[in-house]
């Protein structure tokens, strides 16, 4: 199988080496080895539920094929994200901090100055 369905299984659960299911996926695993995965399994729904679905994928190529779908389709969404992100970040703007800087020393100046001439 292809290293993309690795880095997806990869988080499924973090005591089940990836190698040992996708051969148990494959049903390359002896009895033994296939009884202490499916064992591991039954503690954990969201991993039971991952191989089930992947399990139903008659064609092999199939599940390649959508998670080369899946993976595009969530670089596209986390693209859009980080765009959204820059475009609401506030820009380097020099020229911006220099104005309030002097338009906020000329206030307290003003202030100041005011405060003088009518005691």
């Amino acid at each position: 199988m292809s290293d993309d369905l690795k880095d997806i299984l990869s988080n499924l659960n973090k005591d089940i080496e990836q190698d040992k299911l996708l051969d148990y996926l494959n049903k390359n695993l002896s009895a033994a080895e296939a009884h202490d995965i499916e064992k591991q399994m039954a503690g954990d729904e969201f991993m039971n539920d991952a191989v089930e679905g992947l399990e139903s994928f008659k064609n092999k190529k199939d599940v390649s094929l959508m998670v080369q779908q899946l993976n595009s389709e969530l670089k596209k969404q986390t693209a859009k994200k980080k765009a959204r992100k820059e475009k609401r970040k506030l820009k380097d703007q020099p020229w911006l901090y220099i104005t309030i800087v002097t338009l906020l020393l000329l206030i307290i100046i003003s202030y100041v100055v005011i405060k003088k001439y009518l005691k």
